[in-house]
């Protein structure tokens, strides 16, 4: 078990410059969650005096809006701009909804994994052993795999990044090159790892819905300005450094019609952009491992920041 940090300070004025294909500055990719929740267990919901309640119709309806309704409306906005989404993707999905998984498929969408489901127990309770924990993902990443015929490259961690001392290791021993866990840069950059070589990629806890709309109370025209907000000062900032943009959502809360208007019209302004790549986050690890990961790695040693990379 790992006790110092999992990445050095490296301010992003300081790094070799990256450019994406084409001399692109700016990446974009939207982080589309789709999860499943267990019945009879408290889960993320829109009336929390329901929320300990077995049955427990209303919370539950309101997550399976997403699933059954929600997740399609978006699918046809993605369809029409040809957008691949970055999948979000509890394990359990494949077990209780393969519709989905049929044409995702068929679309050739970027699956992520996102543990087993959203209802397992959170950080206050005791983690998993090691052992436990090892399991635990290769059963995740096996159960995508063989759902989807592919291996998920990507992690991100359910229940807002819930990770023990371990999960980076565990992770690159099962061949995961990324995790989204850290939200803590603009750019991809590396991390320490005892088995292998691993990055983080970013992700958005800010443009993202589930934390805005329930956490912050904001409006579906607020979220729309924000996007393009988000993505003006980003595309201005990459003239000199280049950066990522993630959006993440999810189909129960801007599958929502009176919410999804105004990630419509967002999506519009973004697609008429120039200069953009607008891709998936295994697109962007793939783009940086093979061409900057090594450079930086080297960069940080001679810059005596670290005193071995793992």
């Amino acid at each position: 078990m790992r006790i110092d940090h999992f990445y050095e300070y490296w301010p992003v004025i300081d790094r070799p410059d990256i450019e994406w294909p084409g001399g692109k500055r700016l990446a974009v990719y939207i982080g589309l969650n789709i999860e499943h929740y267990e019945t009879g267990k408290p889960s993320v919901g829109i009336l929390d005096t329901g929320a300990c309640r077995d049955p427990d119709p209303i919370n539950e309806g309101w997550r399976d809006y997403g699933n059954r309704v929600g997740l399609w409306r978006i699918t046809e906005l993605f369809d029409r701009f040809g957008i691949r989404p970055s999948v979000l993707l509890n394990s359990d999905v494949c077990k209780y909804y393969p519709r989905i998984i049929e044409e995702g498929v068929r679309r050739n969408w970027s699956w992520v994994a996102n543990g087993r489901n959203n209802s397992m127990p959170g950080s206050k309770t005791p983690q998993l052993r090691l052992e436990e924990e090892r399991h635990y993902i290769h059963d995740v990443l096996a159960t995508i795999q063989t759902a989807t015929g592919k291996a998920c490259k990507g992690w991100l961690s359910p229940l807002g990044q819930n990770q023990t001392y371990d999960t980076i290791d565990l992770l690159a021993e099962e061949g995961v090159t990324y995790v989204l866990d850290w939200s803590a840069d603009d750019q991809p950059f590396p991390l320490k790892t005892f088995h292998g070589e691993i990055i983080s990629v970013p992700y958005s806890l800010e443009i993202n819905d589930l934390s805005l709309f329930l956490n912050r109370g904001i409006t579906g025209p607020e979220f729309g300005q924000m996007i393009t907000d988000q993505f003006d000062v980003l595309q201005r900032d990459a003239r000199r450094i280049s950066r990522v943009m993630a959006i993440g959502i999810n189909p129960f809360i801007i599958g929502q019609p009176y919410r999804f208007k105004y990630f419509e019209q967002a999506l519009t302004y973004l697609s008429r952009q120039k200069d953009v790549w607008f891709t998936t986050s295994d697109e962007i690890s793939a783009w940086y491992m093979l061409n900057y990961y090594h450079t930086h790695v080297q960069k940080l040693r001679e810059a005596e920041m670290v005193q071995r990379f793992y």
